[in-house]
Order: structure tokens, then sequence, then C-alpha cells
């Protein structure tokens, strides 16, 4: 049968999908891969393994890819079917102890396995397995090792579908954020009111006429709202939009469509003719950050060189280091992009977290340094395809503060 999982149909069996993940297991001197869930805490679980629960597992179960030889199965006999989708020898257990015995005799004792673990919950998107699980799982004689690249590699690496459909939903929302900002400009030069929460809503319904989903948002943001990143005008404290104001605009969408991928921008104008140089200055220090990383991007890519999520942020947040402004950028540069906006790949950090992740082809991500003083906050976000032959920005770049001739 065909591999069947949340990102779509994969043009390959699950008996491919194991070898090609035991090579991996392989190449990074792994003994294996333990999956585990207990109530759907691991989404990952199911999204790799390409499977979904007969029933909300009200019982732990684990499911163990060796790098060789045939994957091993334990379920709780209450639950015998939980796993029957998935290939491998069946193990039963009731008991805390039968537990214990039979998760030690399909583990290797003195190996190193992967788990959905993150060091110090470094990745959180990562982290899915408790502490508790971990602890048993080493108490058994076995090393613990994060499955943050296999899951990379497995989960949020694009296919050509998915690239399409990012390339469909980018043309879309260019479009209205083009629009959004043309709104407020057209109410503000009539003198009509218009607020942070009436460009919201515009935005909102353009994604439902063009067939868009978005999880949460979209950011309308006007000067010392803007300086919160992760501002969102709700209608009882959304704020007017006038005349000398800096507007921000961050929106993210994507196809309505199954195994559909978020495209994400965020753009800033200033309302009127002619913004204050202090505006200016910071706009061009962030869109010279966001450059810089991205032309790292490219020529690594183009080169063959290798390149980790952490030289990116060291890349965007050096430029404005020299302008005297990282003070004012207090997030990572990045973020990886899939199903979810927030993606499980490699981010591009190295403030909140130290991501050593490679930048691999299929791997797309977001540019985004911002600036953000106590009177009003600039970001300028692209997204970044990493392909096998180089690295592209996927839709428009914002060259310039915009003006809004009101």
């Amino acid at each position: 049968m065909k591999f069947q999982s949340n990102r779509g149909l994969f043009p390959y069996t699950m008996g491919m999908r194991l070898e090609a993940m035991q090579a991996a297991l392989r190449g990074q001197g792994l003994d294996g891969w333990l999956f585990f869930d207990h109530h759907g805490r691991d989404p990952l679980a199911y999204r790799i393994l390409g499977f979904a629960a007969p029933r909300t597992p009200t019982r732990r179960w684990y499911y163990f890819v060796p790098a060789e030889g045939e994957p091993v199965k334990l379920v709780h006999r209450i639950e015998p079917g939980m796993l029957d989708a998935l290939p491998g020898e069946k193990r039963l257990y009731a008991g805390w102890q039968e537990q214990e015995q039979r998760l030690a005799e399909m583990l290797p004792r003195g190996g190193r396995v992967a788990m959905q673990y993150s060091p110090r919950c470094a990745v959180p998107y990562i982290a899915m397995v408790d502490a508790g699980t971990v602890e048993l799982v080493r108490a058994l004689g076995v090393e613990v090792a994060s499955s943050a690249a296999l899951v990379q590699q497995f989960e949020a690496l694009w296919t050509p579908q998915q690239y399409a459909s990012h390339r469909r939903a980018q043309a879309r929302v260019d479009a209205i954020r083009a629009a959004a900002f043309r709104l407020a400009e057209e109410r503000l030069a009539r003198a009509e009111r218009v607020t942070e929460s009436d460009i919201k809503q515009f935005i909102l319904n353009a994604f439902e006429t063009e067939g868009l989903f978005t999880d949460h948002g979209p950011i309308v943001a006007v000067n010392a709202h803007a300086s919160d990143p992760h501002y969102e005008p709700q209608p009882e404290s959304s704020a007017e939009i006038r005349r000398g104001d800096l507007l921000l605009i961050d929106l993210w969408a994507k196809l309505r469509e199954p195994g559909s991928v978020y495209y994400d921008i965020t753009w800033t104008a200033y309302c009127g003719a002619t913004p204050p140089a202090r505006m200016l200055e910071v706009f061009e220090a962030v869109a010279g950050a966001r450059d810089a990383a991205v032309r790292l991007v490219a020529e690594a890519a183009a080169r063959g060189e290798p390149l980790c999520g952490w030289q990116v942020d060291d890349a965007a947040r050096g430029h404005l280091r020299e302008r005297g402004l990282a003070a004012y950028f207090i997030h990572r540069t990045g973020h990886s992009i899939g199903e979810e906006v927030h993606g499980t790949g490699a981010n591009m950090d190295n403030f909140e977290t130290h991501d050593e992740r490679p930048i691999v082809p299929g791997l797309c991500f977001s540019v985004e340094p911002g600036v953000y003083l106590p009177e009003f906050g600039i970001r300028s976000e692209v997204n970044v395809y990493r392909s096998e032959t180089g690295a592209e920005v996927t839709g428009e770049v914002q060259r310039e503060l915009l003006r809004l001739a009101v």
C-alpha cells in the first residue's frame, strides 16, 4: 500500500519509508528510533509514521524502528490493535512491571536511540516525550538522543506538491497584503476612520474569499503596538490608524487543501509622504539585516556548503549590532515553515536557542529581523526555500518603507 500521512499521499510504500528511516539512523550512528504516545501527546509520531490511531490511546504504546531489522510494537492488552496499521512484530503488556520488562527486551541495551526529546528543551517543537519516559528508557541502559534532525528529514521537508501550494498561497497573500495597505490609504485619504481591527477583518474576509486558512492573526499594528512582535488587535482595544503613523502588517495563510503549507510575510508603511529620518534609518537597518541573512543562505547553497540555522541568525543580528540596534532585536531571525506556520525544521536562531540543524534542500523558513523601539517597531519578513540547486525568496521583497498617500 502507499504511505499515507497527514501531509498527503507519498509516492512510495511504507516499506520504502522504513528503509529510508533506517538508512538515516545508520547515517547518524543511532541504533534506532523509539516512538511513544499516550492520549495523542505526540502528533509528530503519527505524521512521521503515517497513520491515525483507531481511537484516542488511553494506554501507552511504543514503536521501535531499529537501524537494522524489523520494527517492534508494544501495546497494552486492552488496546491491542492500536498500532495494527504499522508493520512489525507486536508484543503485549498489561501491568507496569511487564511494560518495563517488554520495553527492555525490545531496546538495545547500551545502545543509542532517538526520541522526540530536545536537550534542555532547546527545540520545543521536538520535545514531545515527557521527562519520566526519557528517565525510564535511560534506566533500561539506553542512551536517549534527540530526533530533531530526523524529524526535519521526515516531517519538515516539502514535497513538490507542497512547494506548489506555497507558491499559490504566496500569490494570493501578496495581493491581499497590497490591498490591505490600499484600503488604509483610501480610508485615510477620505478622512474616514479606520482601525487596526478594520484592516485585520478585511484580511480575514479576503482569506475566506480566496480559499486561504490561517490558525490565528493577522497582526495589524501602529506605532508602539508594532513594537510588540505578537500583537493582535481586538475590536475593544484596537487603535485608530492616523496620518503620521507607522503601520505594520504581518499575515500568514495556506490553501484550504490537505497537506498545504504556509506563506508568512511582514511589511511596514508610513501613513504620509515624508517618514521621519529615524523611521527610515531603522527600516534600512532591518532590511539590510534581512538581506544579509538571505545572502548568506543563497551563497552557501550555490557553493554546496553546509549552513546551520544559528549562522543565519548571526548574520542578521551582526548587521544590526554594527548599527547599534541589536538590543532592540528580541527574537530569533526566523522559523521553519510547514503545515503549521511555525514548522518542525531548523529555525534561524542563535538567540532564543542555538539551532545546529542544517539548512537542507526541501526546507522553507522565514527571515524576519525586527527592531522594536518604544515609539514604533519595524520588521521585514520574507520566506526562503532551499532547493536542490540553490535558495530563493518565494515572494515579493519590500525594498523601501511604503508611503501611503494620505
